[in-house]
């Protein structure tokens, strides 16, 4: 569980995260949502450890980021793993060594109790064998997600960080990405945060939702609660569009009736 306690972030004085508290759970998908320029980026990487909040605190299970030291930081970040918008794959390395990668660099497992686990990982995303030795040019974007997906856990990682997730992605295969987060979030028992604007995935998945604005933290909830709140910022960023206003009124007639 991941607690954030009243940061602030400034840049050149301009205070970009202003006094944000919220919990992040373990099991559940924590979505992090807002506009863009609204801090949600900067949240994100204050929570890797890329930013050091200027005030207030981030507690990993317990631990103060505040209280650590670069040796600390980087174990942590052991703990971390990262879905990255482009996926990053290697281009140079294959399938399978992609996510063998985090295993050569940060642990000291043998030869074949890396393959193994790799293997295990790329089965778990429900990859095909055929797939492993092929390059990631040679396979599709959304094989490309899963393959990220897998390196992402491939280390267990206690917490589990997807910037936009179903960035590049047709409508179908999101939906796919997105169970498949869901499924090892609450499989692997992960403190999952997501950071996106993708309507669809705060819908389908948002367990814990957060959304900022101006910096500030405007509304915390789940995606069920979003039908009934009455933040007006909020409403106007989710239900923008006519699709999403009629998906809200057929939701509220339904549970009128």
């Amino acid at each position: 569980m991941i607690h954030v306690n009243d940061i602030v972030k400034q840049f050149d004085g301009n205070t970009v995260l202003d006094h944000i508290s919220t919990e992040l759970y373990d099991g559940k998908v924590n979505m992090i949502i807002g506009q863009s320029g609204s801090g949600k980026t900067v949240l994100m990487k204050s929570l890797i450890g890329l930013h050091r909040p200027d005030q207030g605190d981030i507690l990993y299970d317990q631990r103060s980021f505040i209280a650590m030291n670069e040796k600390d930081i980087r174990n942590l970040r052991r703990e971390m793993g990262m879905l990255f918008q482009g996926s990053a794959l290697f281009d140079s390395l294959n399938v399978i060594d992609n996510v063998r990668f985090p295993m050569e660099m940060f642990s000291h497992m043998t030869e074949d109790e890396m393959e193994t686990r790799a293997r295990y990982c790329l089965q778990r995303v429900n990859l095909p064998e055929h797939v492993f030795r092929l390059m990631p040019g040679e396979i599709s974007g959304g094989q490309q997600k899963r393959v990220a997906i897998a390196r992402a856990i491939v280390l267990e990682p206690k917490y589990l960080f997807c910037d936009e997730p179903n960035s590049g992605l047709d409508p179908r295969t999101s939906l796919v990405i997105d169970q498949l987060i869901h499924e090892l979030t609450q499989e692997l028992g992960i403190c999952t945060v997501v950071n996106s604007h993708d309507m669809n995935s705060i819908m389908e998945i948002g367990d814990n939702i957060i959304f900022l604005k101006n910096g500030k933290k405007e509304w915390q909830g789940n995606r069920e609660d979003i039908f009934h709140t009455s933040n007006e910022a909020l409403e106007d960023f989710v239900f923008a569009s006519n699709l999403y206003k009629k998906v809200k009124q057929a939701h509220t007639k339904h549970f009128q009736a």
